[in-house]
């Protein structure tokens, strides 16, 4: 049963989910700090010279996010959605902290550590909690904001280590760098930037109700009824109520991870991983990542590296407010499909522009077109489906294992391009990704379901 949006309290619905996508904008945050912190904490602690150290510098927070990722599910079933978003909250704030705070290369990477902690939590955490709250008809809208909140994390974190980095003359030696307020100072308030925000969420954490979706599970239906009543009306409460409770009844005596392995749930369980792992495999983080080898190459200066980043954020918010607009018009399959093919020809064509040594504007443009392709498609819209496509049992496991697959994918990419960089170069780099977008957009085609508009319930029938 689906009712208009005007009969819901938008304006309840809307600040939880808002609070919740906090999540991803500490996330994003912090995902992405690191790159403009980076050439003044490694001469400030002296591994200029050390690519293993500089290595695991840049790498230890994916060991925190897979280890999030991996306790994210059991604690959300056990201490409720609402609570592990305190959670993260405080690990984001703590990290924060120590990140800055840091005297010795130990207690920094213990820090960093604790961050990725946080982010693998949030990661699947935040647009489960969205999902299991949110009306069916707005849905992916409401989903979308926590990518959309990343992305401005992002930006914010580009804009932040802008403004907060002085001008470094060109030839400086890592211990001449290492005695500016930049390697004394700059670098420490980058990564406190994100103190704040962590602060605002962990108080507005506690203020937001737990999911109704995790308290019929617990069988406290009369809170449950509660909050779906501040939702939508009592009507829409007992409906919503009614679903949920008969999915569970059909699902009774199982639960959790055997679950989601049995054979009903195969399907969707591949779908998800297939959907999360290619987010990642598809290429465009790696933008973010290694902005400076792919601009390099693209003909730009390093002394523009700042103001390019700070393009490719701007364009990635931009194309995220258009995936808010039209995931619950075109849907979720149609976006997909169109991001998968996008990419493909647009990595087809950067790969022959690196192939012809062309350089400047029209680079730029194609970097900047291949952002706002995956901005509008891939970026949110796998949030929305791995958030819809598990039954109520079974989705804090499968967000999890679905979490944790994705930041493997993140890991392998970020590990393999500077040698796929470096051994094939950036041409045949972006054919390998642009034959994987093609791949993904046959299995999507065949495989992947539209659930606009659809319950929860609704859509767990489907996939069954």
């Amino acid at each position: 049963m689906n009712i208009t949006v005007h009969n819901y309290n938008r304006g309840f619905v809307y600040f939880i989910c808002l609070v919740s996508a906090m999540g991803g904008l500490l996330f994003g945050y912090d995902w992405v700090v690191i790159g403009g912190a980076k050439p003044f904490y490694e001469a400030y602690f002296g591994i200029t010279d050390s690519p293993a150290m500089i290595g695991l510098a840049m790498s230890i927070a994916l060991v925190g996010c897979l280890a999030g990722a991996t306790t994210a599910g059991i604690l959300a079933d056990a201490i409720g959605r609402r609570a592990l978003l305190a959670v993260s909250a405080s690990v984001f704030l703590v990290s924060a902290w120590g990140t800055g705070a840091a005297d010795t290369f130990t207690f920094f990477l213990i820090a960093r550590l604790l961050g990725g902690v946080g982010i693998g939590i949030a990661s699947g955490l935040s647009p489960m909690y969205i999902a299991e709250v949110a009306p069916a008809s707005i849905r992916g809208r409401l989903v979308s904001l926590n990518q959309l909140t990343i992305v401005l994390g992002i930006l914010a974190a580009q804009i932040v280590n802008m403004l907060i980095a002085e001008h470094v003359e060109p030839g400086l030696s890592a211990d001449l760098l290492a005695m500016t307020w930049n390697g004394q100072t700059a670098w420490r308030h980058m990564f406190w930037g994100a103190a704040y925000p962590a602060a605002a969420f962990l108080l507005l954490a506690l203020a937001i109700p737990e999911s109704p979706r995790w308290l019929l599970m617990k069988g406290k239906s009369a809170k449950a009824l509660s909050i779906l009543s501040r939702i939508g009306g009592e009507s829409y409460a007992h409906t919503e109520s009614r679903d949920v409770e008969a999915a569970l009844e059909a699902e009774r005596g199982r639960g959790g991870m055997k679950m989601l392995l049995g054979k009903p749930f195969r399907h969707a369980l591949t779908l998800g991983l297939v959907i999360a792992v290619f987010q990642q495999w598809c290429g465009t983080n790696v933008i973010f990542n290694y902005a400076q080898e792919i601009f390099s190459a693209a003909g730009y200066e390093l002394g523009d590296l700042f103001f390019q980043i700070v393009v490719t954020g701007i364009t990635n918010v931009i194309f995220t407010f258009v995936a808010i607009y039209t995931v619950d018009r075109l849907g979720r399959r149609a976006l997909m499909l169109l991001g998968a093919a996008g990419l493909g020809i647009i990595y087809l064509i950067l790969g022959c522009c690196y192939s012809m040594h062309l350089t400047g504007v029209i680079m730029m443009l194609l970097v900047v077109l291949a952002i706002a392709c995956y901005a509008m498609t891939l970026g949110p819209v796998t949030w929305v489906l791995l958030s819809e496509i598990f039954p109520d049992k079974v989705r804090a496991a499968a967000m999890a294992v679905c979490t944790f697959a994705l930041w493997t994918g993140s890991a392998t990419l970020t590990f393999s391009f500077p040698y796929l960089n470096a051994g094939l170069g950036a041409h045949v780099t972006f054919w390998v990704y642009a034959a994987i977008c093609l791949t993904a957009y046959i299995y999507l085609y065949r495989r992947c379901p539209e659930t606009k508009g659809k319950t929860l319930e609704e859509i767990q029938k489907t996939l069954n």
